[in-house]
């Protein structure tokens, strides 16, 4: 039976335990058995969509379908922002900003001089990949200037964090603001509003709290471990503007989005449409990532097989979590396609909690339990409103409520 024609038959109660279920099955197969994550989100989702009568012959199209419009846009984002941060952290770019940024704030302020550094760096570099090039300078900076390793340490540590959580082209925000139909540019902005408070609050004032109350040493061989810099580094100036590139463009993008909506300009005009190009999302990054190679690469003399292999070696680290946001794409999509989201949307709203705020209670659960931001971010979207077409009978008391599956709308 094709997906389109199936109907669901379950009511709430039935569904809202597939759903309890499921989750329950992908944190014990995460924590307790240790199976990669990409496994567990892959077979979760086939068994979810076998307990909630999807028909055999249409589980695996609706399994492929949602994690090909995953991977179609989250993909590009996640490649084309790992190459760019990549050619910053190679080129020294990070240990110019913080050198600068320490410079000009003092050494009484060097915490907070690292950790907006961190934030700056943030945006192209993931989480892990951040701290592995920052730390060799926390370690020197706290071995230089005395203190606890905790009043360096937290601040660049919360900076990376709240970058990976809340800003594209970070992959959980990018596949958040995909399942959603979000716009990339105002997520960006209100993702920075958001980030940039938290990380003062819970990383740089606790820092500062703590760091004076816990002495915490900075290990020697740590600390050893800081002595390999680039040759020819770029300025301060040159690197923020790189990093500025790409949110130039998509703001840009957004504008003329706003402006059209208002009819202060022609959607239709070419000009218009090519300007709008050139701000969408991986095409912003791919010019960025063109510009960062020329000026951070070939205009410093690195050769053309070095340049390759620098912007290689980026993908790398980055193939595990494209396919882990996939396959959360995919058991989010299998939570819609059965029509599990809209059951929970009901139950919340019978309860009177917020969707809002009960999406943000199951998603701190995810994350304390298992980890990671990626898998939580998009895992929670599938509990939105579904993207197909609910039948009559979708908000009755009836015990056959049907919902009549449609393709997802990818934005």
């Amino acid at each position: 039976m094709p997906p389109e024609d199936w109907t669901q038959t379950l009511t709430a109660g039935p569904l809202l335990a597939i759903a309890a279920g499921a989750i329950a099955l992908l944190l014990v197969l995460i924590i307790k058995l240790k199976l990669h994550a990409f496994l567990a989100l892959i077979l979760v989702s086939l068994l979810t969509a076998l307990a909630a009568g999807i028909p055999t012959g249409s589980i695996v199209e609706v399994l492929t379908a949602s994690f090909g419009s995953t991977l179609a846009t989250v993909a590009l984002l996640v490649a084309l922002g790992a190459m760019l941060g990549r050619l910053v952290e190679t080129s020294g770019g990070a240990r110019v900003m913080a050198d600068y940024l320490i410079d000009k704030f003092g050494e009484k302020r060097a915490p907070f001089a690292l950790g907006l550094a961190s934030l700056i760096f943030g945006f192209p570099i993931f989480f892990d990949a951040g701290l592995v090039v920052m730390l060799p300078i926390v370690f020197s900076v706290g071995r230089r200037l005395g203190g606890s390793l905790l009043l360096y340490g937290l601040p660049v540590a919360g900076a990376f964090s709240v970058m990976h959580i809340y800003v594209p082209p970070h992959p959980g925000p990018v596949a958040a603001t995909e399942f959603l139909g979000a716009n990339i540019g105002i997520v960006i902005l209100l993702g920075l509003v958001v980030a940039v408070p938290t990380w003062y609050v819970t990383s740089y004032l606790f820092a500062r709290y703590v760091g004076r109350r816990i002495n915490l040493p900075i290990p020697s061989i740590l600390g050893e471990a800081d002595e390999d810099q680039a040759q020819n580094p770029p300025s301060f100036s040159t690197v923020v503007l790189i990093l500025l590139l790409p949110l130039v463009l998509i703001f840009a993008n957004t504008g003329l989005d706003a402006l059209g909506a208002a009819g202060a300009v022609d959607r239709d005009n070419p000009a218009v449409q090519a300007l709008r190009a050139v701000g969408a999302t991986p095409i912003a990054l791919l010019i960025t990532v063109l510009v960062a190679a020329w000026v951070l690469g070939r205009r410093r003399g690195t050769s053309g097989t070095a340049l390759e292999k620098t912007l290689d070696s980026a993908l790398g680290p980055v193939a595990s979590v494209i396919l882990i946001t996939g396959a959360g794409g995919m058991f989010g999509g299998v939570l819609r396609a059965t029509g599990i989201g809209d059951a929970l949307a009901d139950a919340l709203s019978d309860v009177g909690l917020p969707v809002i705020v009960a999406g943000f209670l199951i998603a701190a659960i995810l994350r304390v339990a298992q980890g990671s931001a990626t898998v939580a971010l998009t895992t929670l979207p599938g509990s939105s409103p579904p993207p197909w077409k609910p039948g009559p009978s979708t908000r009755s008391s009836s015990p056959r409520s049907s919902w009549r599956w449609r393709p997802a709308r990818w934005c």
